[in-house]
């Protein structure tokens, strides 16, 4: 509970006090690898955004690899189908237009194909960040929420640049995840990864947010069409409601 508290506290606006009330202008960024991996955190970041919350999204990837419910060919065309998703997400949940780095999908870490890329994109998100000047930063955390490798490593070069003090990065890092229910919603046949952290125990910072909210990040799961059926999109919000309750839980990195 002490940590759960200070963390709260430090962090200012990760409290029950709208930000309007406390008459400050913050400014919230979610980083990260895919348009849809907002979804982990998207209560939250439809809730700072109707408390005056400038809150901005950048996604890494440009997302042309994967889509499970589409016969887009992956590729520019799914890119583009992804971006416009992408768009319609951030606009449901009511913050800033999504600024798309557009990185190869999956292919993160692929140092033999180019050694550069990581660097680059390091690079880039902290150019985003000295642009946009965060008082906090929420990414994935080191498991990458699924285990993807894009997931992963965005979460590994947010934190480096966090704990490097570089320009533009705050203090202030919170990762998101996915519940094991939520896992299992996913995935039924296949269940949860071993992986999936234990939020009760690992993720102190709770985060209330509005049945409005929920209802907000439902409509942007919903617009990421080529990634979850309307059965899933179902499926999966009507398992968050029950185990989340009104409270995202955020881990303090």
């Amino acid at each position: 509970m002490k940590h759960e508290v200070m963390s709260a506290l430090a962090l200012a606006f990760l409290s029950a006090t709208p930000v309007a009330a406390q008459g400050t202008s913050r400014t919230l960024v979610a980083v990260f690898a895919h348009p849809d991996d907002e979804t982990s955190a998207a209560p939250v970041l439809a809730r700072y955004a109707r408390e005056g919350v400038q809150v901005y999204l950048i996604i890494a990837t440009d997302g042309a690899a994967g889509g499970s419910y589409t016969s887009i060919p992956r590729g520019p065309e799914l890119a583009r189908a992804r971006a416009e998703e992408a768009a319609c997400a951030a606009t449901a949940l009511g913050v800033k237009p999504p600024i798309l780095l557009g990185f190869p999908d999956a292919q993160l870490g692929n140092y033999a194909e180019d050694p550069t890329r990581v660097y680059r994109l390091t690079q880039r998100i902290q150019e985003e960040l000295q642009r946009l000047g965060p008082d906090v930063l929420i990414t994935w955390g080191p498991d990458g929420g699924t285990g993807h490798p894009d997931h992963r490593l965005v979460s590994s070069i947010v934190t480096q640049l966090v704990r490097a003090g570089a320009t533009g990065a705050p203090e202030h890092l919170f990762y998101s995840a996915i519940p094991v229910e939520g896992m299992r919603a996913m995935n039924p046949g296949r269940g949860e990864p071993p992986f999936v952290v234990p939020q009760a125990k690992y993720f102190p910072t709770r985060v209330p947010f509005t049945p409005a909210d929920g209802d907000a990040a439902v409509r942007s799961m919903a617009c990421h069409k080529t990634q979850y059926s309307a059965e899933v999109v179902e499926r999966i919000t009507g398992v968050a409601k029950s185990v989340l309750n009104g409270v995202l839980p955020l881990a303090p990195a």
